[in-house]
């Protein structure tokens, strides 16, 4: 332990005590080791979380866990290492974010949990690179915020307003390549951000006026539009698990899926026919089999999140398995298919155990004595839980031959029964889990607006609705009237 602290960079000193040497095992070997031309630099990764929401940080490569650090009793954390190659990481602690690092380098971070990405920065080797990513990152979540209003401009409109938000991202560019004299590797990934960014936005603006027949009618789109697809590389290594790369191949995909259905139904990302075309393409244009799998696991169970019924499932689980060649991806696929099979209409709703509010004990089969909506909510967001009750209060008095019943998926159990007795919610329609985890997989809980419709047998009517949608009155009205 000594040792290790005698020859820490000086940089890191002043943060780091010795009880936070003392790490977490590793938890995921995986193929994606770095590497041996950087073996002998230690590389130090350090940092302060203000406002922590975990007693943990984890760092990964790609979708490998590299580490799982605890944060000493400063909140601080430490992940050493002699075995880093030049590029992306990441690390995350309730949310995630992104950051490069060479070998050697010894860099500090500093995030708190209450304002996230705005308040990330970094000191040390290397903060110069990752600040300006940071800065990247936040200017296009800034520019997001104008992208409805600019939707609606004409093509060629649109492309100028484009072209000007980008020029103004290219000067900083320049102006931090002149001040910091970053290696090619990195300056690849920077004009990487700059540039999927705004490719991502065109592809956007496409899906955005695709479905709109009158507006298309009544706009060309310039020549050089679309230009910039053919210079799409489809198997960057570097940029792999980068989000701005990673995002806008996603869009472009949808884009190229749309124009194979694009005659028989409307533009819809969730249905079976966009997402098996969307898949087929993936599987025809990625070069990189990291990035294959990669993108066919996160479309697959994006779908099957949100499927319906199980012939496509099932389809779309044969398609999956005969092309994605990552094991654990198709085991962990394969179990989300079997979740999310019972979960489909005419299927008994997974039995679960609850906590009451007086501290008992029930299953949730026991709790059903006529059709019942059950909706989801935690302490963690205090807008959605308010609004949900309230729209669950609304329902009720409207369809009071319903039961709409809260389950909370927190830990905390006195929070959780101080915010029902504090807002005046009915305890004898609050329940917790007992077993989140448990929970989760069984009734595949993916979303906080996820809503489950069962009639007074608990039979499964809607599987994955939504309280806000304007839908959910029709299918409650359909219900009652079978």
């Amino acid at each position: 332990m000594s040792f290790i602290f005698a020859n820490m960079p000086s940089v890191l000193r002043p943060y780091i005590n010795l009880k936070l040497i003392s790490l977490f095992s590793i938890l995921v070997f995986c193929s994606c080791q770095n590497n041996s031309d950087s073996v002998g630099k230690t590389t130090w990764i350090g940092g302060e979380i203000v406002n922590p929401k975990l007693d943990y940080v984890i760092m990964f490569k790609d979708d490998c866990v590299l580490d799982t650090i605890k944060l000493n009793n400063d909140n601080f954390f430490l992940f050493e290492s002699t075995d880093i190659k030049e590029g992306l990481y990441s690390f995350q602690h309730h949310e995630y974010q992104v950051f490069y690092i060479n070998p050697g380098d010894s860099l500090m971070l500093r995030v708190n949990t209450v304002d996230f990405d705005e308040s990330l920065t970094y000191s040390g080797d290397g903060a110069g690179r990752n600040n300006f990513l940071i800065e990247m990152f936040l200017l296009n979540e800034a520019e997001n915020r104008l992208m409805p209003e600019m939707y609606l401009l004409p093509p060629e409109d649109f492309q100028k307003k484009l072209d000007s938000l980008k020029s103004i991202r290219t000067d900083l560019y320049e102006d931090f390549v002149v001040k910091y004299r970053p290696n090619k590797t990195f300056k690849e990934i920077a004009l990487a951000n700059i540039n999927y960014d705004f490719f991502s936005k065109k592809e956007l603006y496409t899906s955005a006026t695709s479905g709109n027949k009158k507006f298309m009618e009544e706009h060309t789109f310039p020549d050089d539009f679309y230009e910039y697809r053919n210079e799409i590389d489809l198997g960057n290594e570097n940029l792999r698990s980068y989000y701005p790369y990673y995002r806008f191949l996603n869009r472009y995909f949808d884009n190229l899926a749309f124009e194979k259905y694009k005659d028989s139904e409307y533009f819809n990302r969730g249905s079976f026919a966009h997402v098996y075309n969307k898949v087929t393409i993936i599987d025809s244009l990625i070069t990189d089999e990291f990035l294959k799998n990669s993108m066919l696991r996160t479309n697959v169970g994006r779908y099957l999140f949100n499927a319906k019924d199980a012939k496509g499932q099932n389809i779309m689980m044969d398609l999956f398995l005969d092309i994605n060649t990552n094991e654990s991806h198709r085991v962990e696929i394969q179990k989300l298919a079997d979740a999310t099979l019972k979960l489909t209409k005419n299927n008994t709703i997974p039995n679960v155990f609850l906590l009451t509010t007086d501290n008992t004990v029930k299953d949730l089969h026991s709790i059903i004595k006529r059709p019942t909506v059950f909706y989801f909510w935690s302490s963690e967001s205090i807008m959605h839980y308010k609004n949900i009750h309230k729209r669950a209060s609304e329902l009720q008095e409207k369809y009071p031959k319903y039961d709409f019943i809260g389950l909370n998926t927190d830990r905390n159990r006195v929070n959780w029964r101080s915010i029902v007795k504090a807002s005046g919610y009915d305890p004898l329609k609050e329940y917790q889990f007992e077993d989140i985890e448990d929970a989760e997989r069984k009734l595949v809980i993916n979303w906080v607006n996820k809503t489950i419709v069962v009639n007074k047998n608990g039979l499964i009517l809607e599987g994955n609705t939504n309280l806000f949608n304007k839908q959910i009155e029709h299918q409650l009205l359909g219900y009652l009237h079978k």
